[in-house]
């Protein structure tokens, strides 16, 4: 296949990739032995240190967030113990702060969003057709940050400094004023270190979706679950930068004393609330579009029947997606806000109800036509639907002003939380270990101890949390550790506290029973459910490389069970391992037209070292020695770079035969590969971080009360010069970086544009710093100075990632690594390089214009 399939109309490149033939069968154990030799881990402890593979790494996620569901369960019940009576005194006030804090942030961050990743990453593949994700060290490093992130929080609740001023940190009361220590500051570094891992995740998924799926799998055909990680996905690129930006703007002042919500020096404390919701309600519906997805990919085949509606679901997902950016005020309208804006934000909260109706009733429409069968996923399926139903209307009436003005900050908000995310997440993923169980152990579930647990769950969570309705209309308010002796309330409590053990022994019996399953359970066989997506057609436990050859157009149509020997024998895309190297093949986005072959890197050790060179910043700023994390920083820099070097190797360019008379390049031959497009999403989440730091610029400047700002510093002309000289020299980097690609296009290879880019993105850097230094006034004394402290930092950090990936752009010149059809870093270099010149524009346009209006 060559360029010229670019000019063919979409129905000639459809025939063409529906035309391919398939290869000739081959011994499916020769395969196999071949395969694994190139994709299993290494042996051994240190197999398990560089494993990349995502069959390993997905588990790892799911089995470590369910230790963490463990521990955050453990704390809940120390806290229903000190509500059991009005006076409780097993907790004091410190440690219950402490804890309930903790249950918050680690059922948040620590068990439902890496649970969700976990299990994209390890169905993804399996489902889409391809051997693993576009980056799988990527992978492995958002484990490692997931892990320690979750280990200095847990670390610091043993040692008694814990967070505890709740999992959303509302300022001021987390401020360095009223939260003295490093209590708040564990969360706010450890929860940003987590966030990392949902980053590379997010970044993982929407690139394997949309460049990895199976010859001949459109977006229209894929499965619904790729859908709704998708949805996912981008709402994770999205909904992530504001919290991530809000936690470092109050670590800085709490390090540094930048007032950014201090109301004296013109901050405000409604930023950090609109900043944190700005990712605090569209997590909601990150946790429950891929429960959801798990939910339209059992109920049809538990009914035998298909999906009603697929279109119509799809639709919703965007809906959903769209629309829940629209919320977050939702949870602030006792803050004041003018009244239009309470009825914009109760509306949206109203109408997003809608798109959540079209799923559930597709579910039921899909019940209604088939026949459904009463397995254990299908119990957990109907405790879902009575459960997460229930949340849904609670959170109607809450999206209501008047009733939300009545029940804000009361026990009726815990109760729609938890049957929300218990509902609407949890039960779900009973229902998908059910269901997956087989597929991940090899074994079949033993009778009876999953309904028994089921049960226990069901009956406990109602009994815990309808109860909470209850106490909450009769006005007991949230986050209190003792509450007066009145007698309507402590019946109430004392009975939630009862079920709340009840529910906790179901658990403890749900847990059992996976343990058991994959250790006494018997050989399952292949495909027990008789579902027709493709992560069935493979043996149990799944191989390291998960599909012998890729499905292509022929194996699409059939079912599971009718395609598994075929391809195990080869008689798919990309048969085998006759080169000793990771192959997997890259398509189009649209109608998934094979692109090129992608060569992935081995196991390896440097996702544990990055994400360790990460963690030692995070320790030292807990530490306060401040001065020393630009060494940590270093060290991740210099690892950073040895992640890159060697990724366009000598040798790897010859076209590989897929298919007979269909031979497709390498990703060197290729502009647009897996690493061009993940650096997209990437940006696209800067973009978002970058967006956020605008509107808080805004909002402080538009709203906060200490504004307008005192005088500033006397503009001088050396201040407008630094400003000049460091736009011009980025501007003159983005030059260089476009020079540098057009020329490799065209076959014309020089190192000159490249280190042109190196000395523009270095006098930049000296001039930001100059402006910085000598001209800007002291951050401490005004947010308005702190805030374009931040945006004078955001420049100085772009352009030296710019000029970093033009250093290595010219390095890669120089080893002979960029060719007439080898671009190498140049067109990652000159996304970043443009987008480091815009960033920098705009900020300097937004101070100017504050400047003007005085």
């Amino acid at each position: 296949m060559t360029d010229a399939t670019a000019d063919r109309t979409p129905a000639e490149a459809r025939a063409e990739t529906l035309a391919i033939p398939a290869n000739p069968p081959q011994r499916a154990l020769a395969l196999h032995r071949a395969l694994d030799r190139v994709w299993r881990n290494d042996r051994g402890w240190w197999g398990q240190v560089t494993a990349v593979n995502h069959t390993t790494l997905g588990l790892r996620f799911m089995g470590t967030a369910l230790v963490f569901f463990a521990i955050g369960g453990v704390l809940a019940m120390l806290v229903r113990t000190q509500l059991a009576t009005p006076g409780g005194a097993f907790l004091d006030t410190e440690l219950y702060n402490q804890i309930f804090t903790m249950h918050g942030s680690i059922m948040m961050f620590l068990f439902a969003i890496p649970m969700l990743e976990g299990l994209g990453i390890y169905l993804l593949p399996k489902m889409l057709g391809t051997r693993d994700l576009a980056f799988p060290r990527l992978t492995a490093l958002g484990y490692w940050c997931y892990l320690f992130g979750g280990l200095i929080l847990l670390a610091a609740l043993l040692f008694g400094v814990a967070p505890r001023d709740g999992w959303f940190m509302y300022t001021p009361l987390s401020g360095a004023t009223h939260s003295p220590g490093i209590n708040a500051d564990v969360w706010l570094l450890g929860i940003t270190f987590v966030e990392i891992s949902a980053l590379c995740a997010a970044v993982e998924i929407t690139v394997t979706i949309l460049r990895q799926r199976a010859p001949g799998m459109r977006l229209t055909e894929m499965p619904l679950f790729a859908w709704y990680m998708l949805g996912t996905s981008a709402m994770m690129l999205v909904g992530f930068p504001p919290l991530i930006l809000a936690s470092v703007l109050l670590e800085i002042e709490r390090a540094f004393d930048w007032p950014f919500f201090e109301v004296a020096r013109g901050g405000d404390p409604l930023l950090w609330q609109h900043l944190f919701w700005l990712f605090g309600h569209p997590e909601v519906y990150i946790i429950f579009l891929p429960a959801a997805g798990a939910l339209s990919t059992i109920i049809p085949v538990m009914c035998r029947t298909e999906i009603l509606g697929y279109g119509a679901i799809v639709a919703a997902i965007l809906a959903l997606v769209f629309l829940s950016f629209g919320l977050w005020v939702h949870h602030m309208f006792t803050v004041g806000i003018p009244h239009m804006a309470l009825a914009f934000f109760s509306a949206a909260s109203l109408l997003v109800a809608v798109p959540t109706a079209v799923q559930v009733f597709a579910w039921i429409g899909t019940m209604w036509k088939g026949r459904p069968e009463l397995h254990l996923p299908m119990y957990h399926i109907l405790g879902f639907f009575l459960t997460f139903v229930m949340g849904g209307l609670t959170g109607v009436m809450l999206a209501v002003v008047p009733f939300n003005w009545q029940a804000h900050d009361t026990a009726f908000v815990t109760a729609h939380l938890h049957y929300v995310l218990i509902g609407g997440f949890v039960f779900p993923m009973m229902a998908a270990a059910a269901w997956w169980m087989p597929l991940v152990s090899g074994r079949a579930r033993i009778r009876s101890l999953g309904e028994a647990a089921f049960w226990l769950i069901l009956v406990g969570f109602h009994g815990t949390f309808f109860l909470m309705h209850l106490t909450g209309l009769l006005g007991m308010p949230r986050r209190i550790d003792v509450y007066p002796d009145n007698p309507e309330w402590i019946w109430l409590n004392l009975t939630s506290s009862v079920f709340g053990f009840v529910m906790t022994i179901g658990f403890a019996l749900f847990a059992l029973d996976l343990v058991l399953q994959a250790v006494m359970g018997q050989r399952s066989r292949r495909d027990p459910w008789r579902a027709p997506t493709l992560d069935w057609s493979l043996a149990l436990p799944t191989p390291s490389y998960t599909f012998a050859s890729i499905p292509g157009p022929r194996q699409l149509d059939r079912p599971a069970g009718a395609v598994a020997l075929p391809l195990a024998r080869g008689e798919g895309l990309l048969p085998g391992a006759p080169r000793p190297r990771r192959e997997l093949l890259v398509t189009t986005v649209g109608d998934a037209r094979p692109d090129h072959v992608a060569l992935l890197p081995g196991n390896s050790a440097l996702p544990l070292a990055v994400a360790a060179a990460i963690g030692s910043f995070v320790l030292l700023m807990l530490a306060g020695f401040y001065a020393l994390t630009p060494l940590s920083l270093v060290l991740v820099a210099v690892l950073v770079w040895c992640w890159g070097r060697g990724l366009v190797r000598q040798g790897d360019a010859a076209p590989v035969e897929v298919a007979p008379g269909l031979s497709l390049p390498v990703q060197t031959a290729r502009r647009r590969t897996l690493g061009w497009s993940g650096n997209l999403c990437l940006l696209l989440a800067n973009g978002t971080f970058f967006a956020s730091l605008i509107f808080g610029v805004g909002f402080l400047s538009l709203v906060a009360p200490g504004w307008p700002a005192p005088p500033a510093r006397a503009a001088d002309a050396g201040a407008a010069g630094w400003v000049v000289v460091a736009l011009l020299a980025l501007l003159v980097a983005a030059i260089c970086a476009r020079l540098a690609d057009a020329r490799q296009r065209n076959g014309h290879v020089s190192g000159r544009p490249a280190l042109a880019g190196v000395a523009g993105n270095a006098v930049a850097l000296v001039a930001i710093a100059a402006l910085a230094l000598l001209h800007m006034d002291d951050p401490t004394q005004h947010a308005r100075d702190a805030l374009r402290g931040v945006l004078a930092g955001y420049a100085a950090l772009h352009a030296l990632t710019a000029g970093g990936l033009a250093a290595f752009a010219w390095q890669q010149l120089r080893r002979g690594e960029i060719a007439t059809r080898h671009g190498g870093a140049l067109p990652t270099w000159r996304l970043w390089q443009d987008f480091a010149a815009a960033t920098a524009l705009i900020g300097a346009a937004l101070v100017i214009g504050q400047e003007a209006l005085g």
